[in-house]
């Protein structure tokens, strides 16, 4: 009785509100979405123009002309891809070519939900393409356990902020296989997980983390993170054709935003194998993923204003990675920064900046302390997203900073 009495004096008293009142109460909100963006009037932090780029190849000429390719490629055709056609392309290469190669994970039946996968199951049967449960420590075992009788699986985690749950798979049990099983040679080298990283400028705490450094801490593991479409479909066929368990690491930021002209016939790009990107006297850049555009266009600002030239280097392989490659660099400019997207604690320039500074050679030839440009160490915040994550200004400010000391 209590109870119907206290709805009908709800009721008479919400009548007794002003009809503009209520409706101005219960409307939606119609005011625009509140992520950070580039100022209207910014200097250096403007949108990636991925049209113009160079760090992409826009003719089929540049495609081809990578030294990296074989000559039966460099002859062949291309085909405009984004990141996600190219890394599609990659697996139904990889399917086609390998009956033991499988492709699973949550909605990868489906297309996923980046659309990697569409069309696989289609044309590859259920059988070897196919949905797991919303598991991701069942997804590593089931991937481990094919691994270790031989077959190449290729596990997805639809993104890598839900990749905990399967980490003690992954650290205590593919990365220990090989030397947990010493002479019998079983391992899990054959498997590949693969997993969409990154910010994308309003994904907040569970759906822009990049935890690449945490799997760097693991030996026996291979972390790859590909930069465009032409780099992911040879590294991601290099990772999945690999002997050691690899951790395939895909910038979702650059799914669709990346576009260049990849080659059409099946080809690998090396692991563990830096490449200079761009070469350059007087300044090392060290960055991998989406960051090196951002890295590109602080340094087109730096040469323009000061006439010097910077030399921008993609690791690629983030571990194992390409010392020499980095050492012969950094001994010639004299002057190192490192930048990623990871927070700046215990993360890849850590290792780089200290793996320089212990090598004799290279030590004695810098002119700076070698710097890092990287996301804070908070957890990624919804509106400011575009604060955490490094800019064209503080790279830029870095490469500054490093010529003046």
């Amino acid at each position: 009785m209590k109870k119907a009495l206290s709805v009908r004096g709800f009721n008479r008293a919400l009548a007794s509100v002003p009809s503009i009142t209520r409706s101005t109460v219960c409307a939606p909100r119609r005011e625009g979405r509140g992520y950070s963006t580039h100022a209207p009037n910014a200097r250096l932090n403007l949108p990636t123009d991925y049209s113009t780029t160079s760090l992409l190849a826009h003719s089929s000429q540049t495609a081809l002309s990578s030294s990296e390719l074989p000559p039966d490629v460099k002859n062949g055709t291309t085909k405009r891809m984004n990141l996600f056609q190219a890394i599609n392309d990659a697996l139904s290469t990889a399917l086609t070519e390998d009956e033991n190669v499988l492709m699973f994970g949550e909605d990868v039946a489906f297309g996923g939900v980046f659309r990697c996968t569409m069309k696989l199951a289609e044309n590859f049967g259920g059988e070897r393409v196919f949905n797991t449960p919303l598991t991701e420590q069942g997804i590593m075992g089931f991937g481990i356990g094919l691994a270790a009788e031989g077959m190449r699986p290729i596990a997805e985690i639809q993104f890598a902020d839900y990749v905990y749950p399967a980490f003690d798979q992954l650290v205590n049990e593919a990365a220990k296989y090989r030397y947990r099983e010493g002479a019998t040679g079983r391992s899990a080298g054959g498997l590949t997980v693969r997993m969409p990283c990154g910010g994308v400028g309003h994904g907040a705490l569970y759906h822009s983390q990049s935890p690449e450094s945490l799997f760097t801490h693991v030996p026996g593991l291979r972390v790859i993170m590909p930069r465009s479409p032409l780099q992911a479909k040879g590294l991601l066929l290099s990772a999945i054709r690999s002997n050691d368990p690899c951790i395939f690491m895909e910038p979702k930021i650059l799914y669709r935003a990346a576009v260049e002209q990849v080659p059409t016939s099946s080809y690998t790009l090396p692991l563990s194998k830096a490449e200079v990107i761009k070469e350059g006297e007087n300044v090392t850049i060290i960055s991998y993923g989406q960051p090196l555009y951002t890295c590109h266009a602080a340094m087109q600002k730096v040469e323009e204003e000061l006439g010097i030239s910077i030399e921008l280097i993609d690791l690629r392989t983030l571990y194992p990675w390409d010392k020499e490659t980095v050492f012969k660099s950094v001994q010639k400019t004299g002057r190192c920064m490192v930048v990623h997207e990871a927070m700046v604690n215990a993360g890849i320039g850590a290792e780089v900046a200290a793996a320089i500074q212990e090598d004799p050679s290279t030590f004695v030839r810098l002119e700076a302390p070698v710097a890092r440009v990287a996301g804070w160490s908070i957890h990624s915040p919804l509106m400011f997203e575009k604060f955490n994550v490094p800019d064209v200004a503080r790279v830029y400010d870095g490469i500054k900073k490093l010529l003046s000391y």
